[in-house]
Formats: C-alpha cells, structure tokens, sequence
C-alpha cells in the first residue's frame, strides 16, 4: 500500500464529515442506539463498534487503520504512552508460572514490570545480550512463553538478530514483542521479519510536536481482541480522540522529517568522527564506525 495513502487518505471517510480534509476529533464519550437490542449487542462485544470510547472511538480508529497499514498488520490499538502499550502486550501473553526473556537493560518501564510486577504474579525474567540467537536460545525453558526485544536497544543502541530470533520463538510458541520506536516500520518493518507484536512510542516520531503522548500495538487480529478484551477495557489504558487527532496530523509529515534525521544524523556523525575531543561514539547503522 503506498506511503502517501496511508497517511492522507486511508479510513478517512470525508463524506461523512462534510468533506473535511482534515479528519474530525469525535469528543463524545458514548454513543447512541436505535434499539434496545443494538445497544445490548454493543455490551456483548465492544470491539465490534461504537459504545463507550474507552474502548472503540471515529478518530481513534481512522488513527488504527493508518498505523496498522505502515506496521503491515491486521490491526492495531493505541494506548495513551508507550509504557502502557508494552505492559498490555505483555499481561495479555503471560500468566502464572511462566518465564520470559528479555534484552539486557530495556526501557525503564519495561524493566519496572519485568522487575516489580510481574514476580508478584509468579512471572520470572531472563536478561539476555540479545546480539546473538544463541543467548535467546540459551535463556530459553521449557516454561518460557514471551520474548522482549529492542532493536536499537533503549539504552545501549545495540542490535538484535530480529529475523532470526522471530524464527526460533515462534518454533518454540513462544509470543515475540519489539519495540520498534527508534526505527518505526518506514525503516525497519518488524512484522515482514515475524515478530508477533510491534510496539511504537508515538509520542516520538509520529507526534513529532511534543504535544502529546501516545503507544502504539500492532499484530494479528486475534492479538488484538484478545488485548482489547481484557487488558486495553480494563485497564482502560486507550488513547483519547484529540491526543489520537495530534498522532494523525503528525502523521502528515512523518516521512519528511524522518528524512530531516537521518541527514541531520550524517553531519553530526561526521562532525563527532573528526572531532579531536571524541574517542568514540555510539550509532548502531554507521558503516564506517569502528569503535562501538
């Protein structure tokens, strides 16, 4: 699906908007029904439309759609941050007695859940180097059920062998998440290399404006309802309908200045490669760094 599509026109349906070109910020909390029967229908599975919008909401959803295409998944949801979108993704695919593996020094909020909630439920973590398949496949138990990972790390920026590490977990049934922020899928399409759920912070790169926050969670359908269902209603961790409209006029110009970074990025390389005062530095997609 081309780029320029999906974030000027896909699932905006400006006919039923008075052809606005810019999508609309549907602030209403509920909705209305004609029927009784519609609106029992509504409680019964609100995934299937517009109830309350702590679940499902218009402009929450045209954001949905347009995420969902750049990640190329079926579905998505969007959280208030990124934190809330990794702790969803994760709750919905562990339980009791399970074990997970995780890459060495992750986002701080990530660690938290690993570290502070998830042993009081009887959920252990392995931290793993991650650059190599064979520290997953060493960390791996038989009662290992979830695989974390970041590539670029949060921290140290080192890399993941994705395709591969993908590959093994889903042989094992084992659930794959990464945090694709750093990249977004215009530069690295986890979904095309097998991970199960690809995670954004949107508050990043889709915002662009430091206006707002925002997470986003992309994956199968089935993932999506399953999360949907307990932990996106419960928690009620859903993003709201103007902080979804900031996220999709962001959207507009994400490519152009994603392209501004990766230019602004080179200078600084070189500028700090030739600097007498720098002995190294650390960017994992420099061909030319030698000291990492």
């Amino acid at each position: 699906m081309d780029l320029s599509y999906i974030i000027n026109e896909l699932g905006e349906d400006r006919s039923s908007y008075f052809n606005a070109v810019a999508p609309p910020i549907i602030q209403a909390s509920n909705f209305s029904f004609d029927t009784v029967e519609a609106f029992g229908k509504a409680f019964e599975d609100e995934m299937g439309g517009y109830l309350y919008s702590r679940g499902l909401n218009p402009t929450v959803d045209i954001l949905r759609k347009k995420l969902a295409a750049l990640d190329g998944a079926e579905d998505c949801l969007v959280f208030n941050n990124g934190a809330a979108a990794i702790f969803a993704g994760v709750l919905a695919n562990v339980k009791a007695g399970d074990h997970l593996v995780s890459v060495a020094k992750p986002y701080t909020w990530a660690q938290k859940m690993f570290d502070v909630i998830l042993p009081r439920f009887g959920v252990t973590t392995t931290y793993v180097d991650g650059t190599t398949l064979q520290s997953w496949q060493e960390a791996t138990r038989s009662n290992t059920t979830f695989f974390y990972l970041e590539s670029p790390n949060s921290w140290n920026f080192v890399l993941q062998p994705i395709k591969e590490v993908a590959a093994f977990a889903r042989s094992r049934g084992i659930t794959t998440l990464i945090d694709n922020s750093y990249c977004t899928p215009l530069y690295q399409n986890v979904m095309k290399m097998g991970v199960d759920l690809a995670m954004q912070t949107a508050t990043k790169y889709i915002g662009g404006h430091s206006d707002t926050l925002g997470g986003v969670l992309s994956g199968s359908h089935a993932q999506m309802k399953k999360i949907f269902d307990s932990e996106y209603l419960n928690v009620g961790s859903g993003i709201q309908p103007f902080n979804a409209w900031l996220l999709l006029r962001g959207l507009r110009t994400m490519p152009i200045r994603l392209k501004r970074v990766f230019e602004s990025t080179e200078k600084v390389l070189n500028g700090l490669r030739n600097h007498p005062a720098v002995e190294s530095f650390i960017f994992p997609f420099d061909k030319k760094l030698s000291a990492v």
